[in-house]
């Protein structure tokens, strides 16, 4: 954080703190449902801002938490804080059958289905008799901190804002950790991930139920501050309001969350001032109001206020100041075979797509310490060849072994931590993430630490390994001065090179390279190829496709040529460079 950040989130937090003691008892309730609105659009900025997942169903955690606490208290006279254990039980599991249920969905169907159960659940709640049906339940208890009763607006007002704030805290060291890192790569889609041991799936359903627990807690809290529950207040339209925060504030910053919060709470209490005035039926048509400023915001603002504020300030990023650090042991280093070892071996591999062979009975072998290249013309197959090694893509027939394991049914994500670390033909960055970010979430298969320990920052030691092992591997590729710069701002050649240093940032054993030098100029692609051999100085294999010849004839000590699928011919890159066949197939000479 800047100094002037440190300066107006101190500003800010002294400003909450004194309202109390400034405003009038309305003005206060006000904030407190703004406190406990923020935190519902804190999770939706997470899970729609940072992770891409679309809910319009949200509200209904918040209901599933109040109801519980609600029951649990009235029913069985249980104090409030069991009924948070309780009201976050119940919508972590909720939110993990619910997730497990609809996360694999794509497109579109995934926020079709959150309207689907956001609508079930309030009903529901509405025709359950031990709730009250459309009554609710009633005469909740208040929460109590020791002797003191919290049934003022004033005294739970130093309830809501530190739990705010403490979720704030919370969710931003989050998002600067190794499942942060994840989090904010599952735009880049699930290969993206799975290229570095991730599973697309687990991370998004830890997400989802991360964003349900916070609106749990502000369910629970709205239970016990108004003492009263019923299905209105968490039906979809409640569920469109919470976006709508998220919205305005910002989808892509956490601050967002309560500068949305208290914009909707803001223009609501305006309009239910102003409607009546133009209308009769004013109290019918906020609904429609707030629709059309849904609207209008997605159309000319749909970075949200904070998108605005931060367009005005923004300058060239510099390196954040971090504070004095122990040195802390490197992450630990696999052992890597022996050149000349047996390291990849492929036999018979077949890729239909319906009626098409990609891949037609190809195979060839690798050992340690060699750098092979696989070439031949457009559309010969050799992208589908290297996603079908490194498990992007399932084999039709034909079997893989990677260092003596049959690799050919495994996941992706199993073969990246066996240590096969890969490039892409079409880059996969995460564009807004600094350089830095990028490289350390390829030592995301290294490192152990979960959400709950990141977010209490109890990984500091091993961030700091990570961001040793990055800084390491940019200072490999020659751009550490450059490792808080947005990996967007940079050419496409230069990206390419920093995909090499996030595959190498997984420590790997073999280096499958597609495409690397695309995109280079000359100096540059010198650059690479000394880098290449170094890599395989240092013991790493490297397998790599190339449509650069003269860089490639230089650095491979084999070449394995395709050609409509099937494998041509293999051998020294002389001896193929000589050979009749691949040069009518490849150069264009007659036989």
């Amino acid at each position: 954080m800047t100094r002037f950040g440190s300066v107006v989130a101190a500003a800010i937090v002294a400003l909450l703190a004194l309202a109390p003691l400034v405003l009038g008892s309305f003005a206060v309730g006000l904030l407190n449902d703004v406190g406990i609105g923020a935190l519902v659009a804190l999770g939706l900025v997470l899970l729609t801002g940072v992770g891409g997942l679309t809910s319009f169903g949200q509200a209904a955690f918040v209901g599933i938490a109040a109801y519980a606490s609600a029951w649990l208290t009235t029913t069985h006279g249980a104090s409030p804080w069991f009924g948070l254990l309780f009201a976050l039980a119940a919508t972590g599991v909720s939110a993990c059958l619910i997730g497990m249920l609809t996360l694999r969905l794509g497109g579109h169907f995934l926020p079709l289905s959150t309207i689907a159960w956001g609508l079930s659940i309030s009903l529901l709640f509405g025709n359950i008799d031990a709730l009250g049906r459309h009554s609710g339940l009633s005469n909740i208890p208040p929460l109590h901190l020791g002797t003191m009763s919290l049934t003022t607006p004033e005294s739970v007002y130093y309830l809501i804002w530190p739990i705010f704030g403490l979720a704030y805290w919370f969710i931003h060291n989050l998002l600067n950790s190794r499942p942060g890192r994840a989090v904010r790569s599952l735009r880049g889609g699930a290969t993206l991930l799975a290229s570095v041991g991730a599973d697309a799936f687990r991370v998004r359903l830890t997400l989802f139920v991360t964003a349900a627990l916070l609106a749990g807690i502000s369910g629970w809290l709205y239970a016990h501050t108004n003492r009263f529950v019923s299905p209105s207040p968490f039906d979809l339209r409640a569920s469109i309001e919470y976006l709508l925060m998220a919205v305005a504030g910002g989808l892509g910053q956490l601050a967002g969350a309560l500068v949305g919060a208290g914009l909707v709470f803001l223009v609501k209490n305006s309009l239910q001032d102003l409607l009546p005035l133009l209308s009769q039926r004013g109290g019918q048509l906020d609904g429609v109001a707030f629709a059309i400023l849904f609207l209008v915001l997605l159309q000319h603002a749909r970075g949200g206020m904070m998108g605005f504020v931060s367009r005005r300030g923004q300058g060239r990023p510099g390196a954040p100041t971090l504070p004095a650090r122990r040195p802390v042991p490197a992450l630990l280093r696999r052992s890597l075979p022996a050149p000349g070892t047996p390291l990849l071996a492929v036999a018979g591999a077949v890729k239909h797509f319906g009626g098409l062979v990609a891949v037609n009975d190809v195979s060839f072998a690798m050992r340690a310490g060699e750098i092979v290249g696989l070439i031949g013309p457009n559309g010969a197959g050799k992208s589908t060849m290297f996603n079908l090694i490194t498990g992007t893509l399932p084999m039709s027939a034909g079997q893989v072994e990677f260092l003596g394991r049959d690799i050919s049914t495994a996941p992706q994500r199993h073969i990246a931590r066996l240590g096969m670390a890969r490039t892409f033909q079409h880059v996969k960055l995460r564009p807004k993430m600094s350089l830095l970010d990028n490289v350390a979430c390829g030592a995301y298969a290294r490192t152990r630490c979960g959400m709950l320990a990141s977010g209490l920052r109890l990984n500091r030691a091993e961030e700091q390994q990570i961001h040793d092992e990055a800084m390491r591997q940019l200072t490999r590729i020659g751009l550490a001065d450059r490792a808080h710069e947005q990996a967007g701002s940079l050419p496409l050649g230069t990206q390419r090179i920093l995909e090499i240093a996030r595959a190498l940032a997984a420590d790997p054993v073999l280096l499958v390279l597609d495409e690397p030098a695309a995109g280079l100029r000359r100096q540059e692609k010198a650059a690479l190829g000394e880098l290449l051999r170094r890599l395989r100085a240092d013991g790493i294999s490297i397998l790599i496709v190339e449509h650069d010849m003269a860089f490639v004839m230089k650095l491979v000590d084999r070449l394995v040529v395709m050609n409509f699928g099937a494998k041509l011919v293999e051998g020294p890159p002389a001896e193929v460079r000589a050979n009749r066949a691949v040069q009518s197939a490849y150069l264009g000479a007659n036989p």
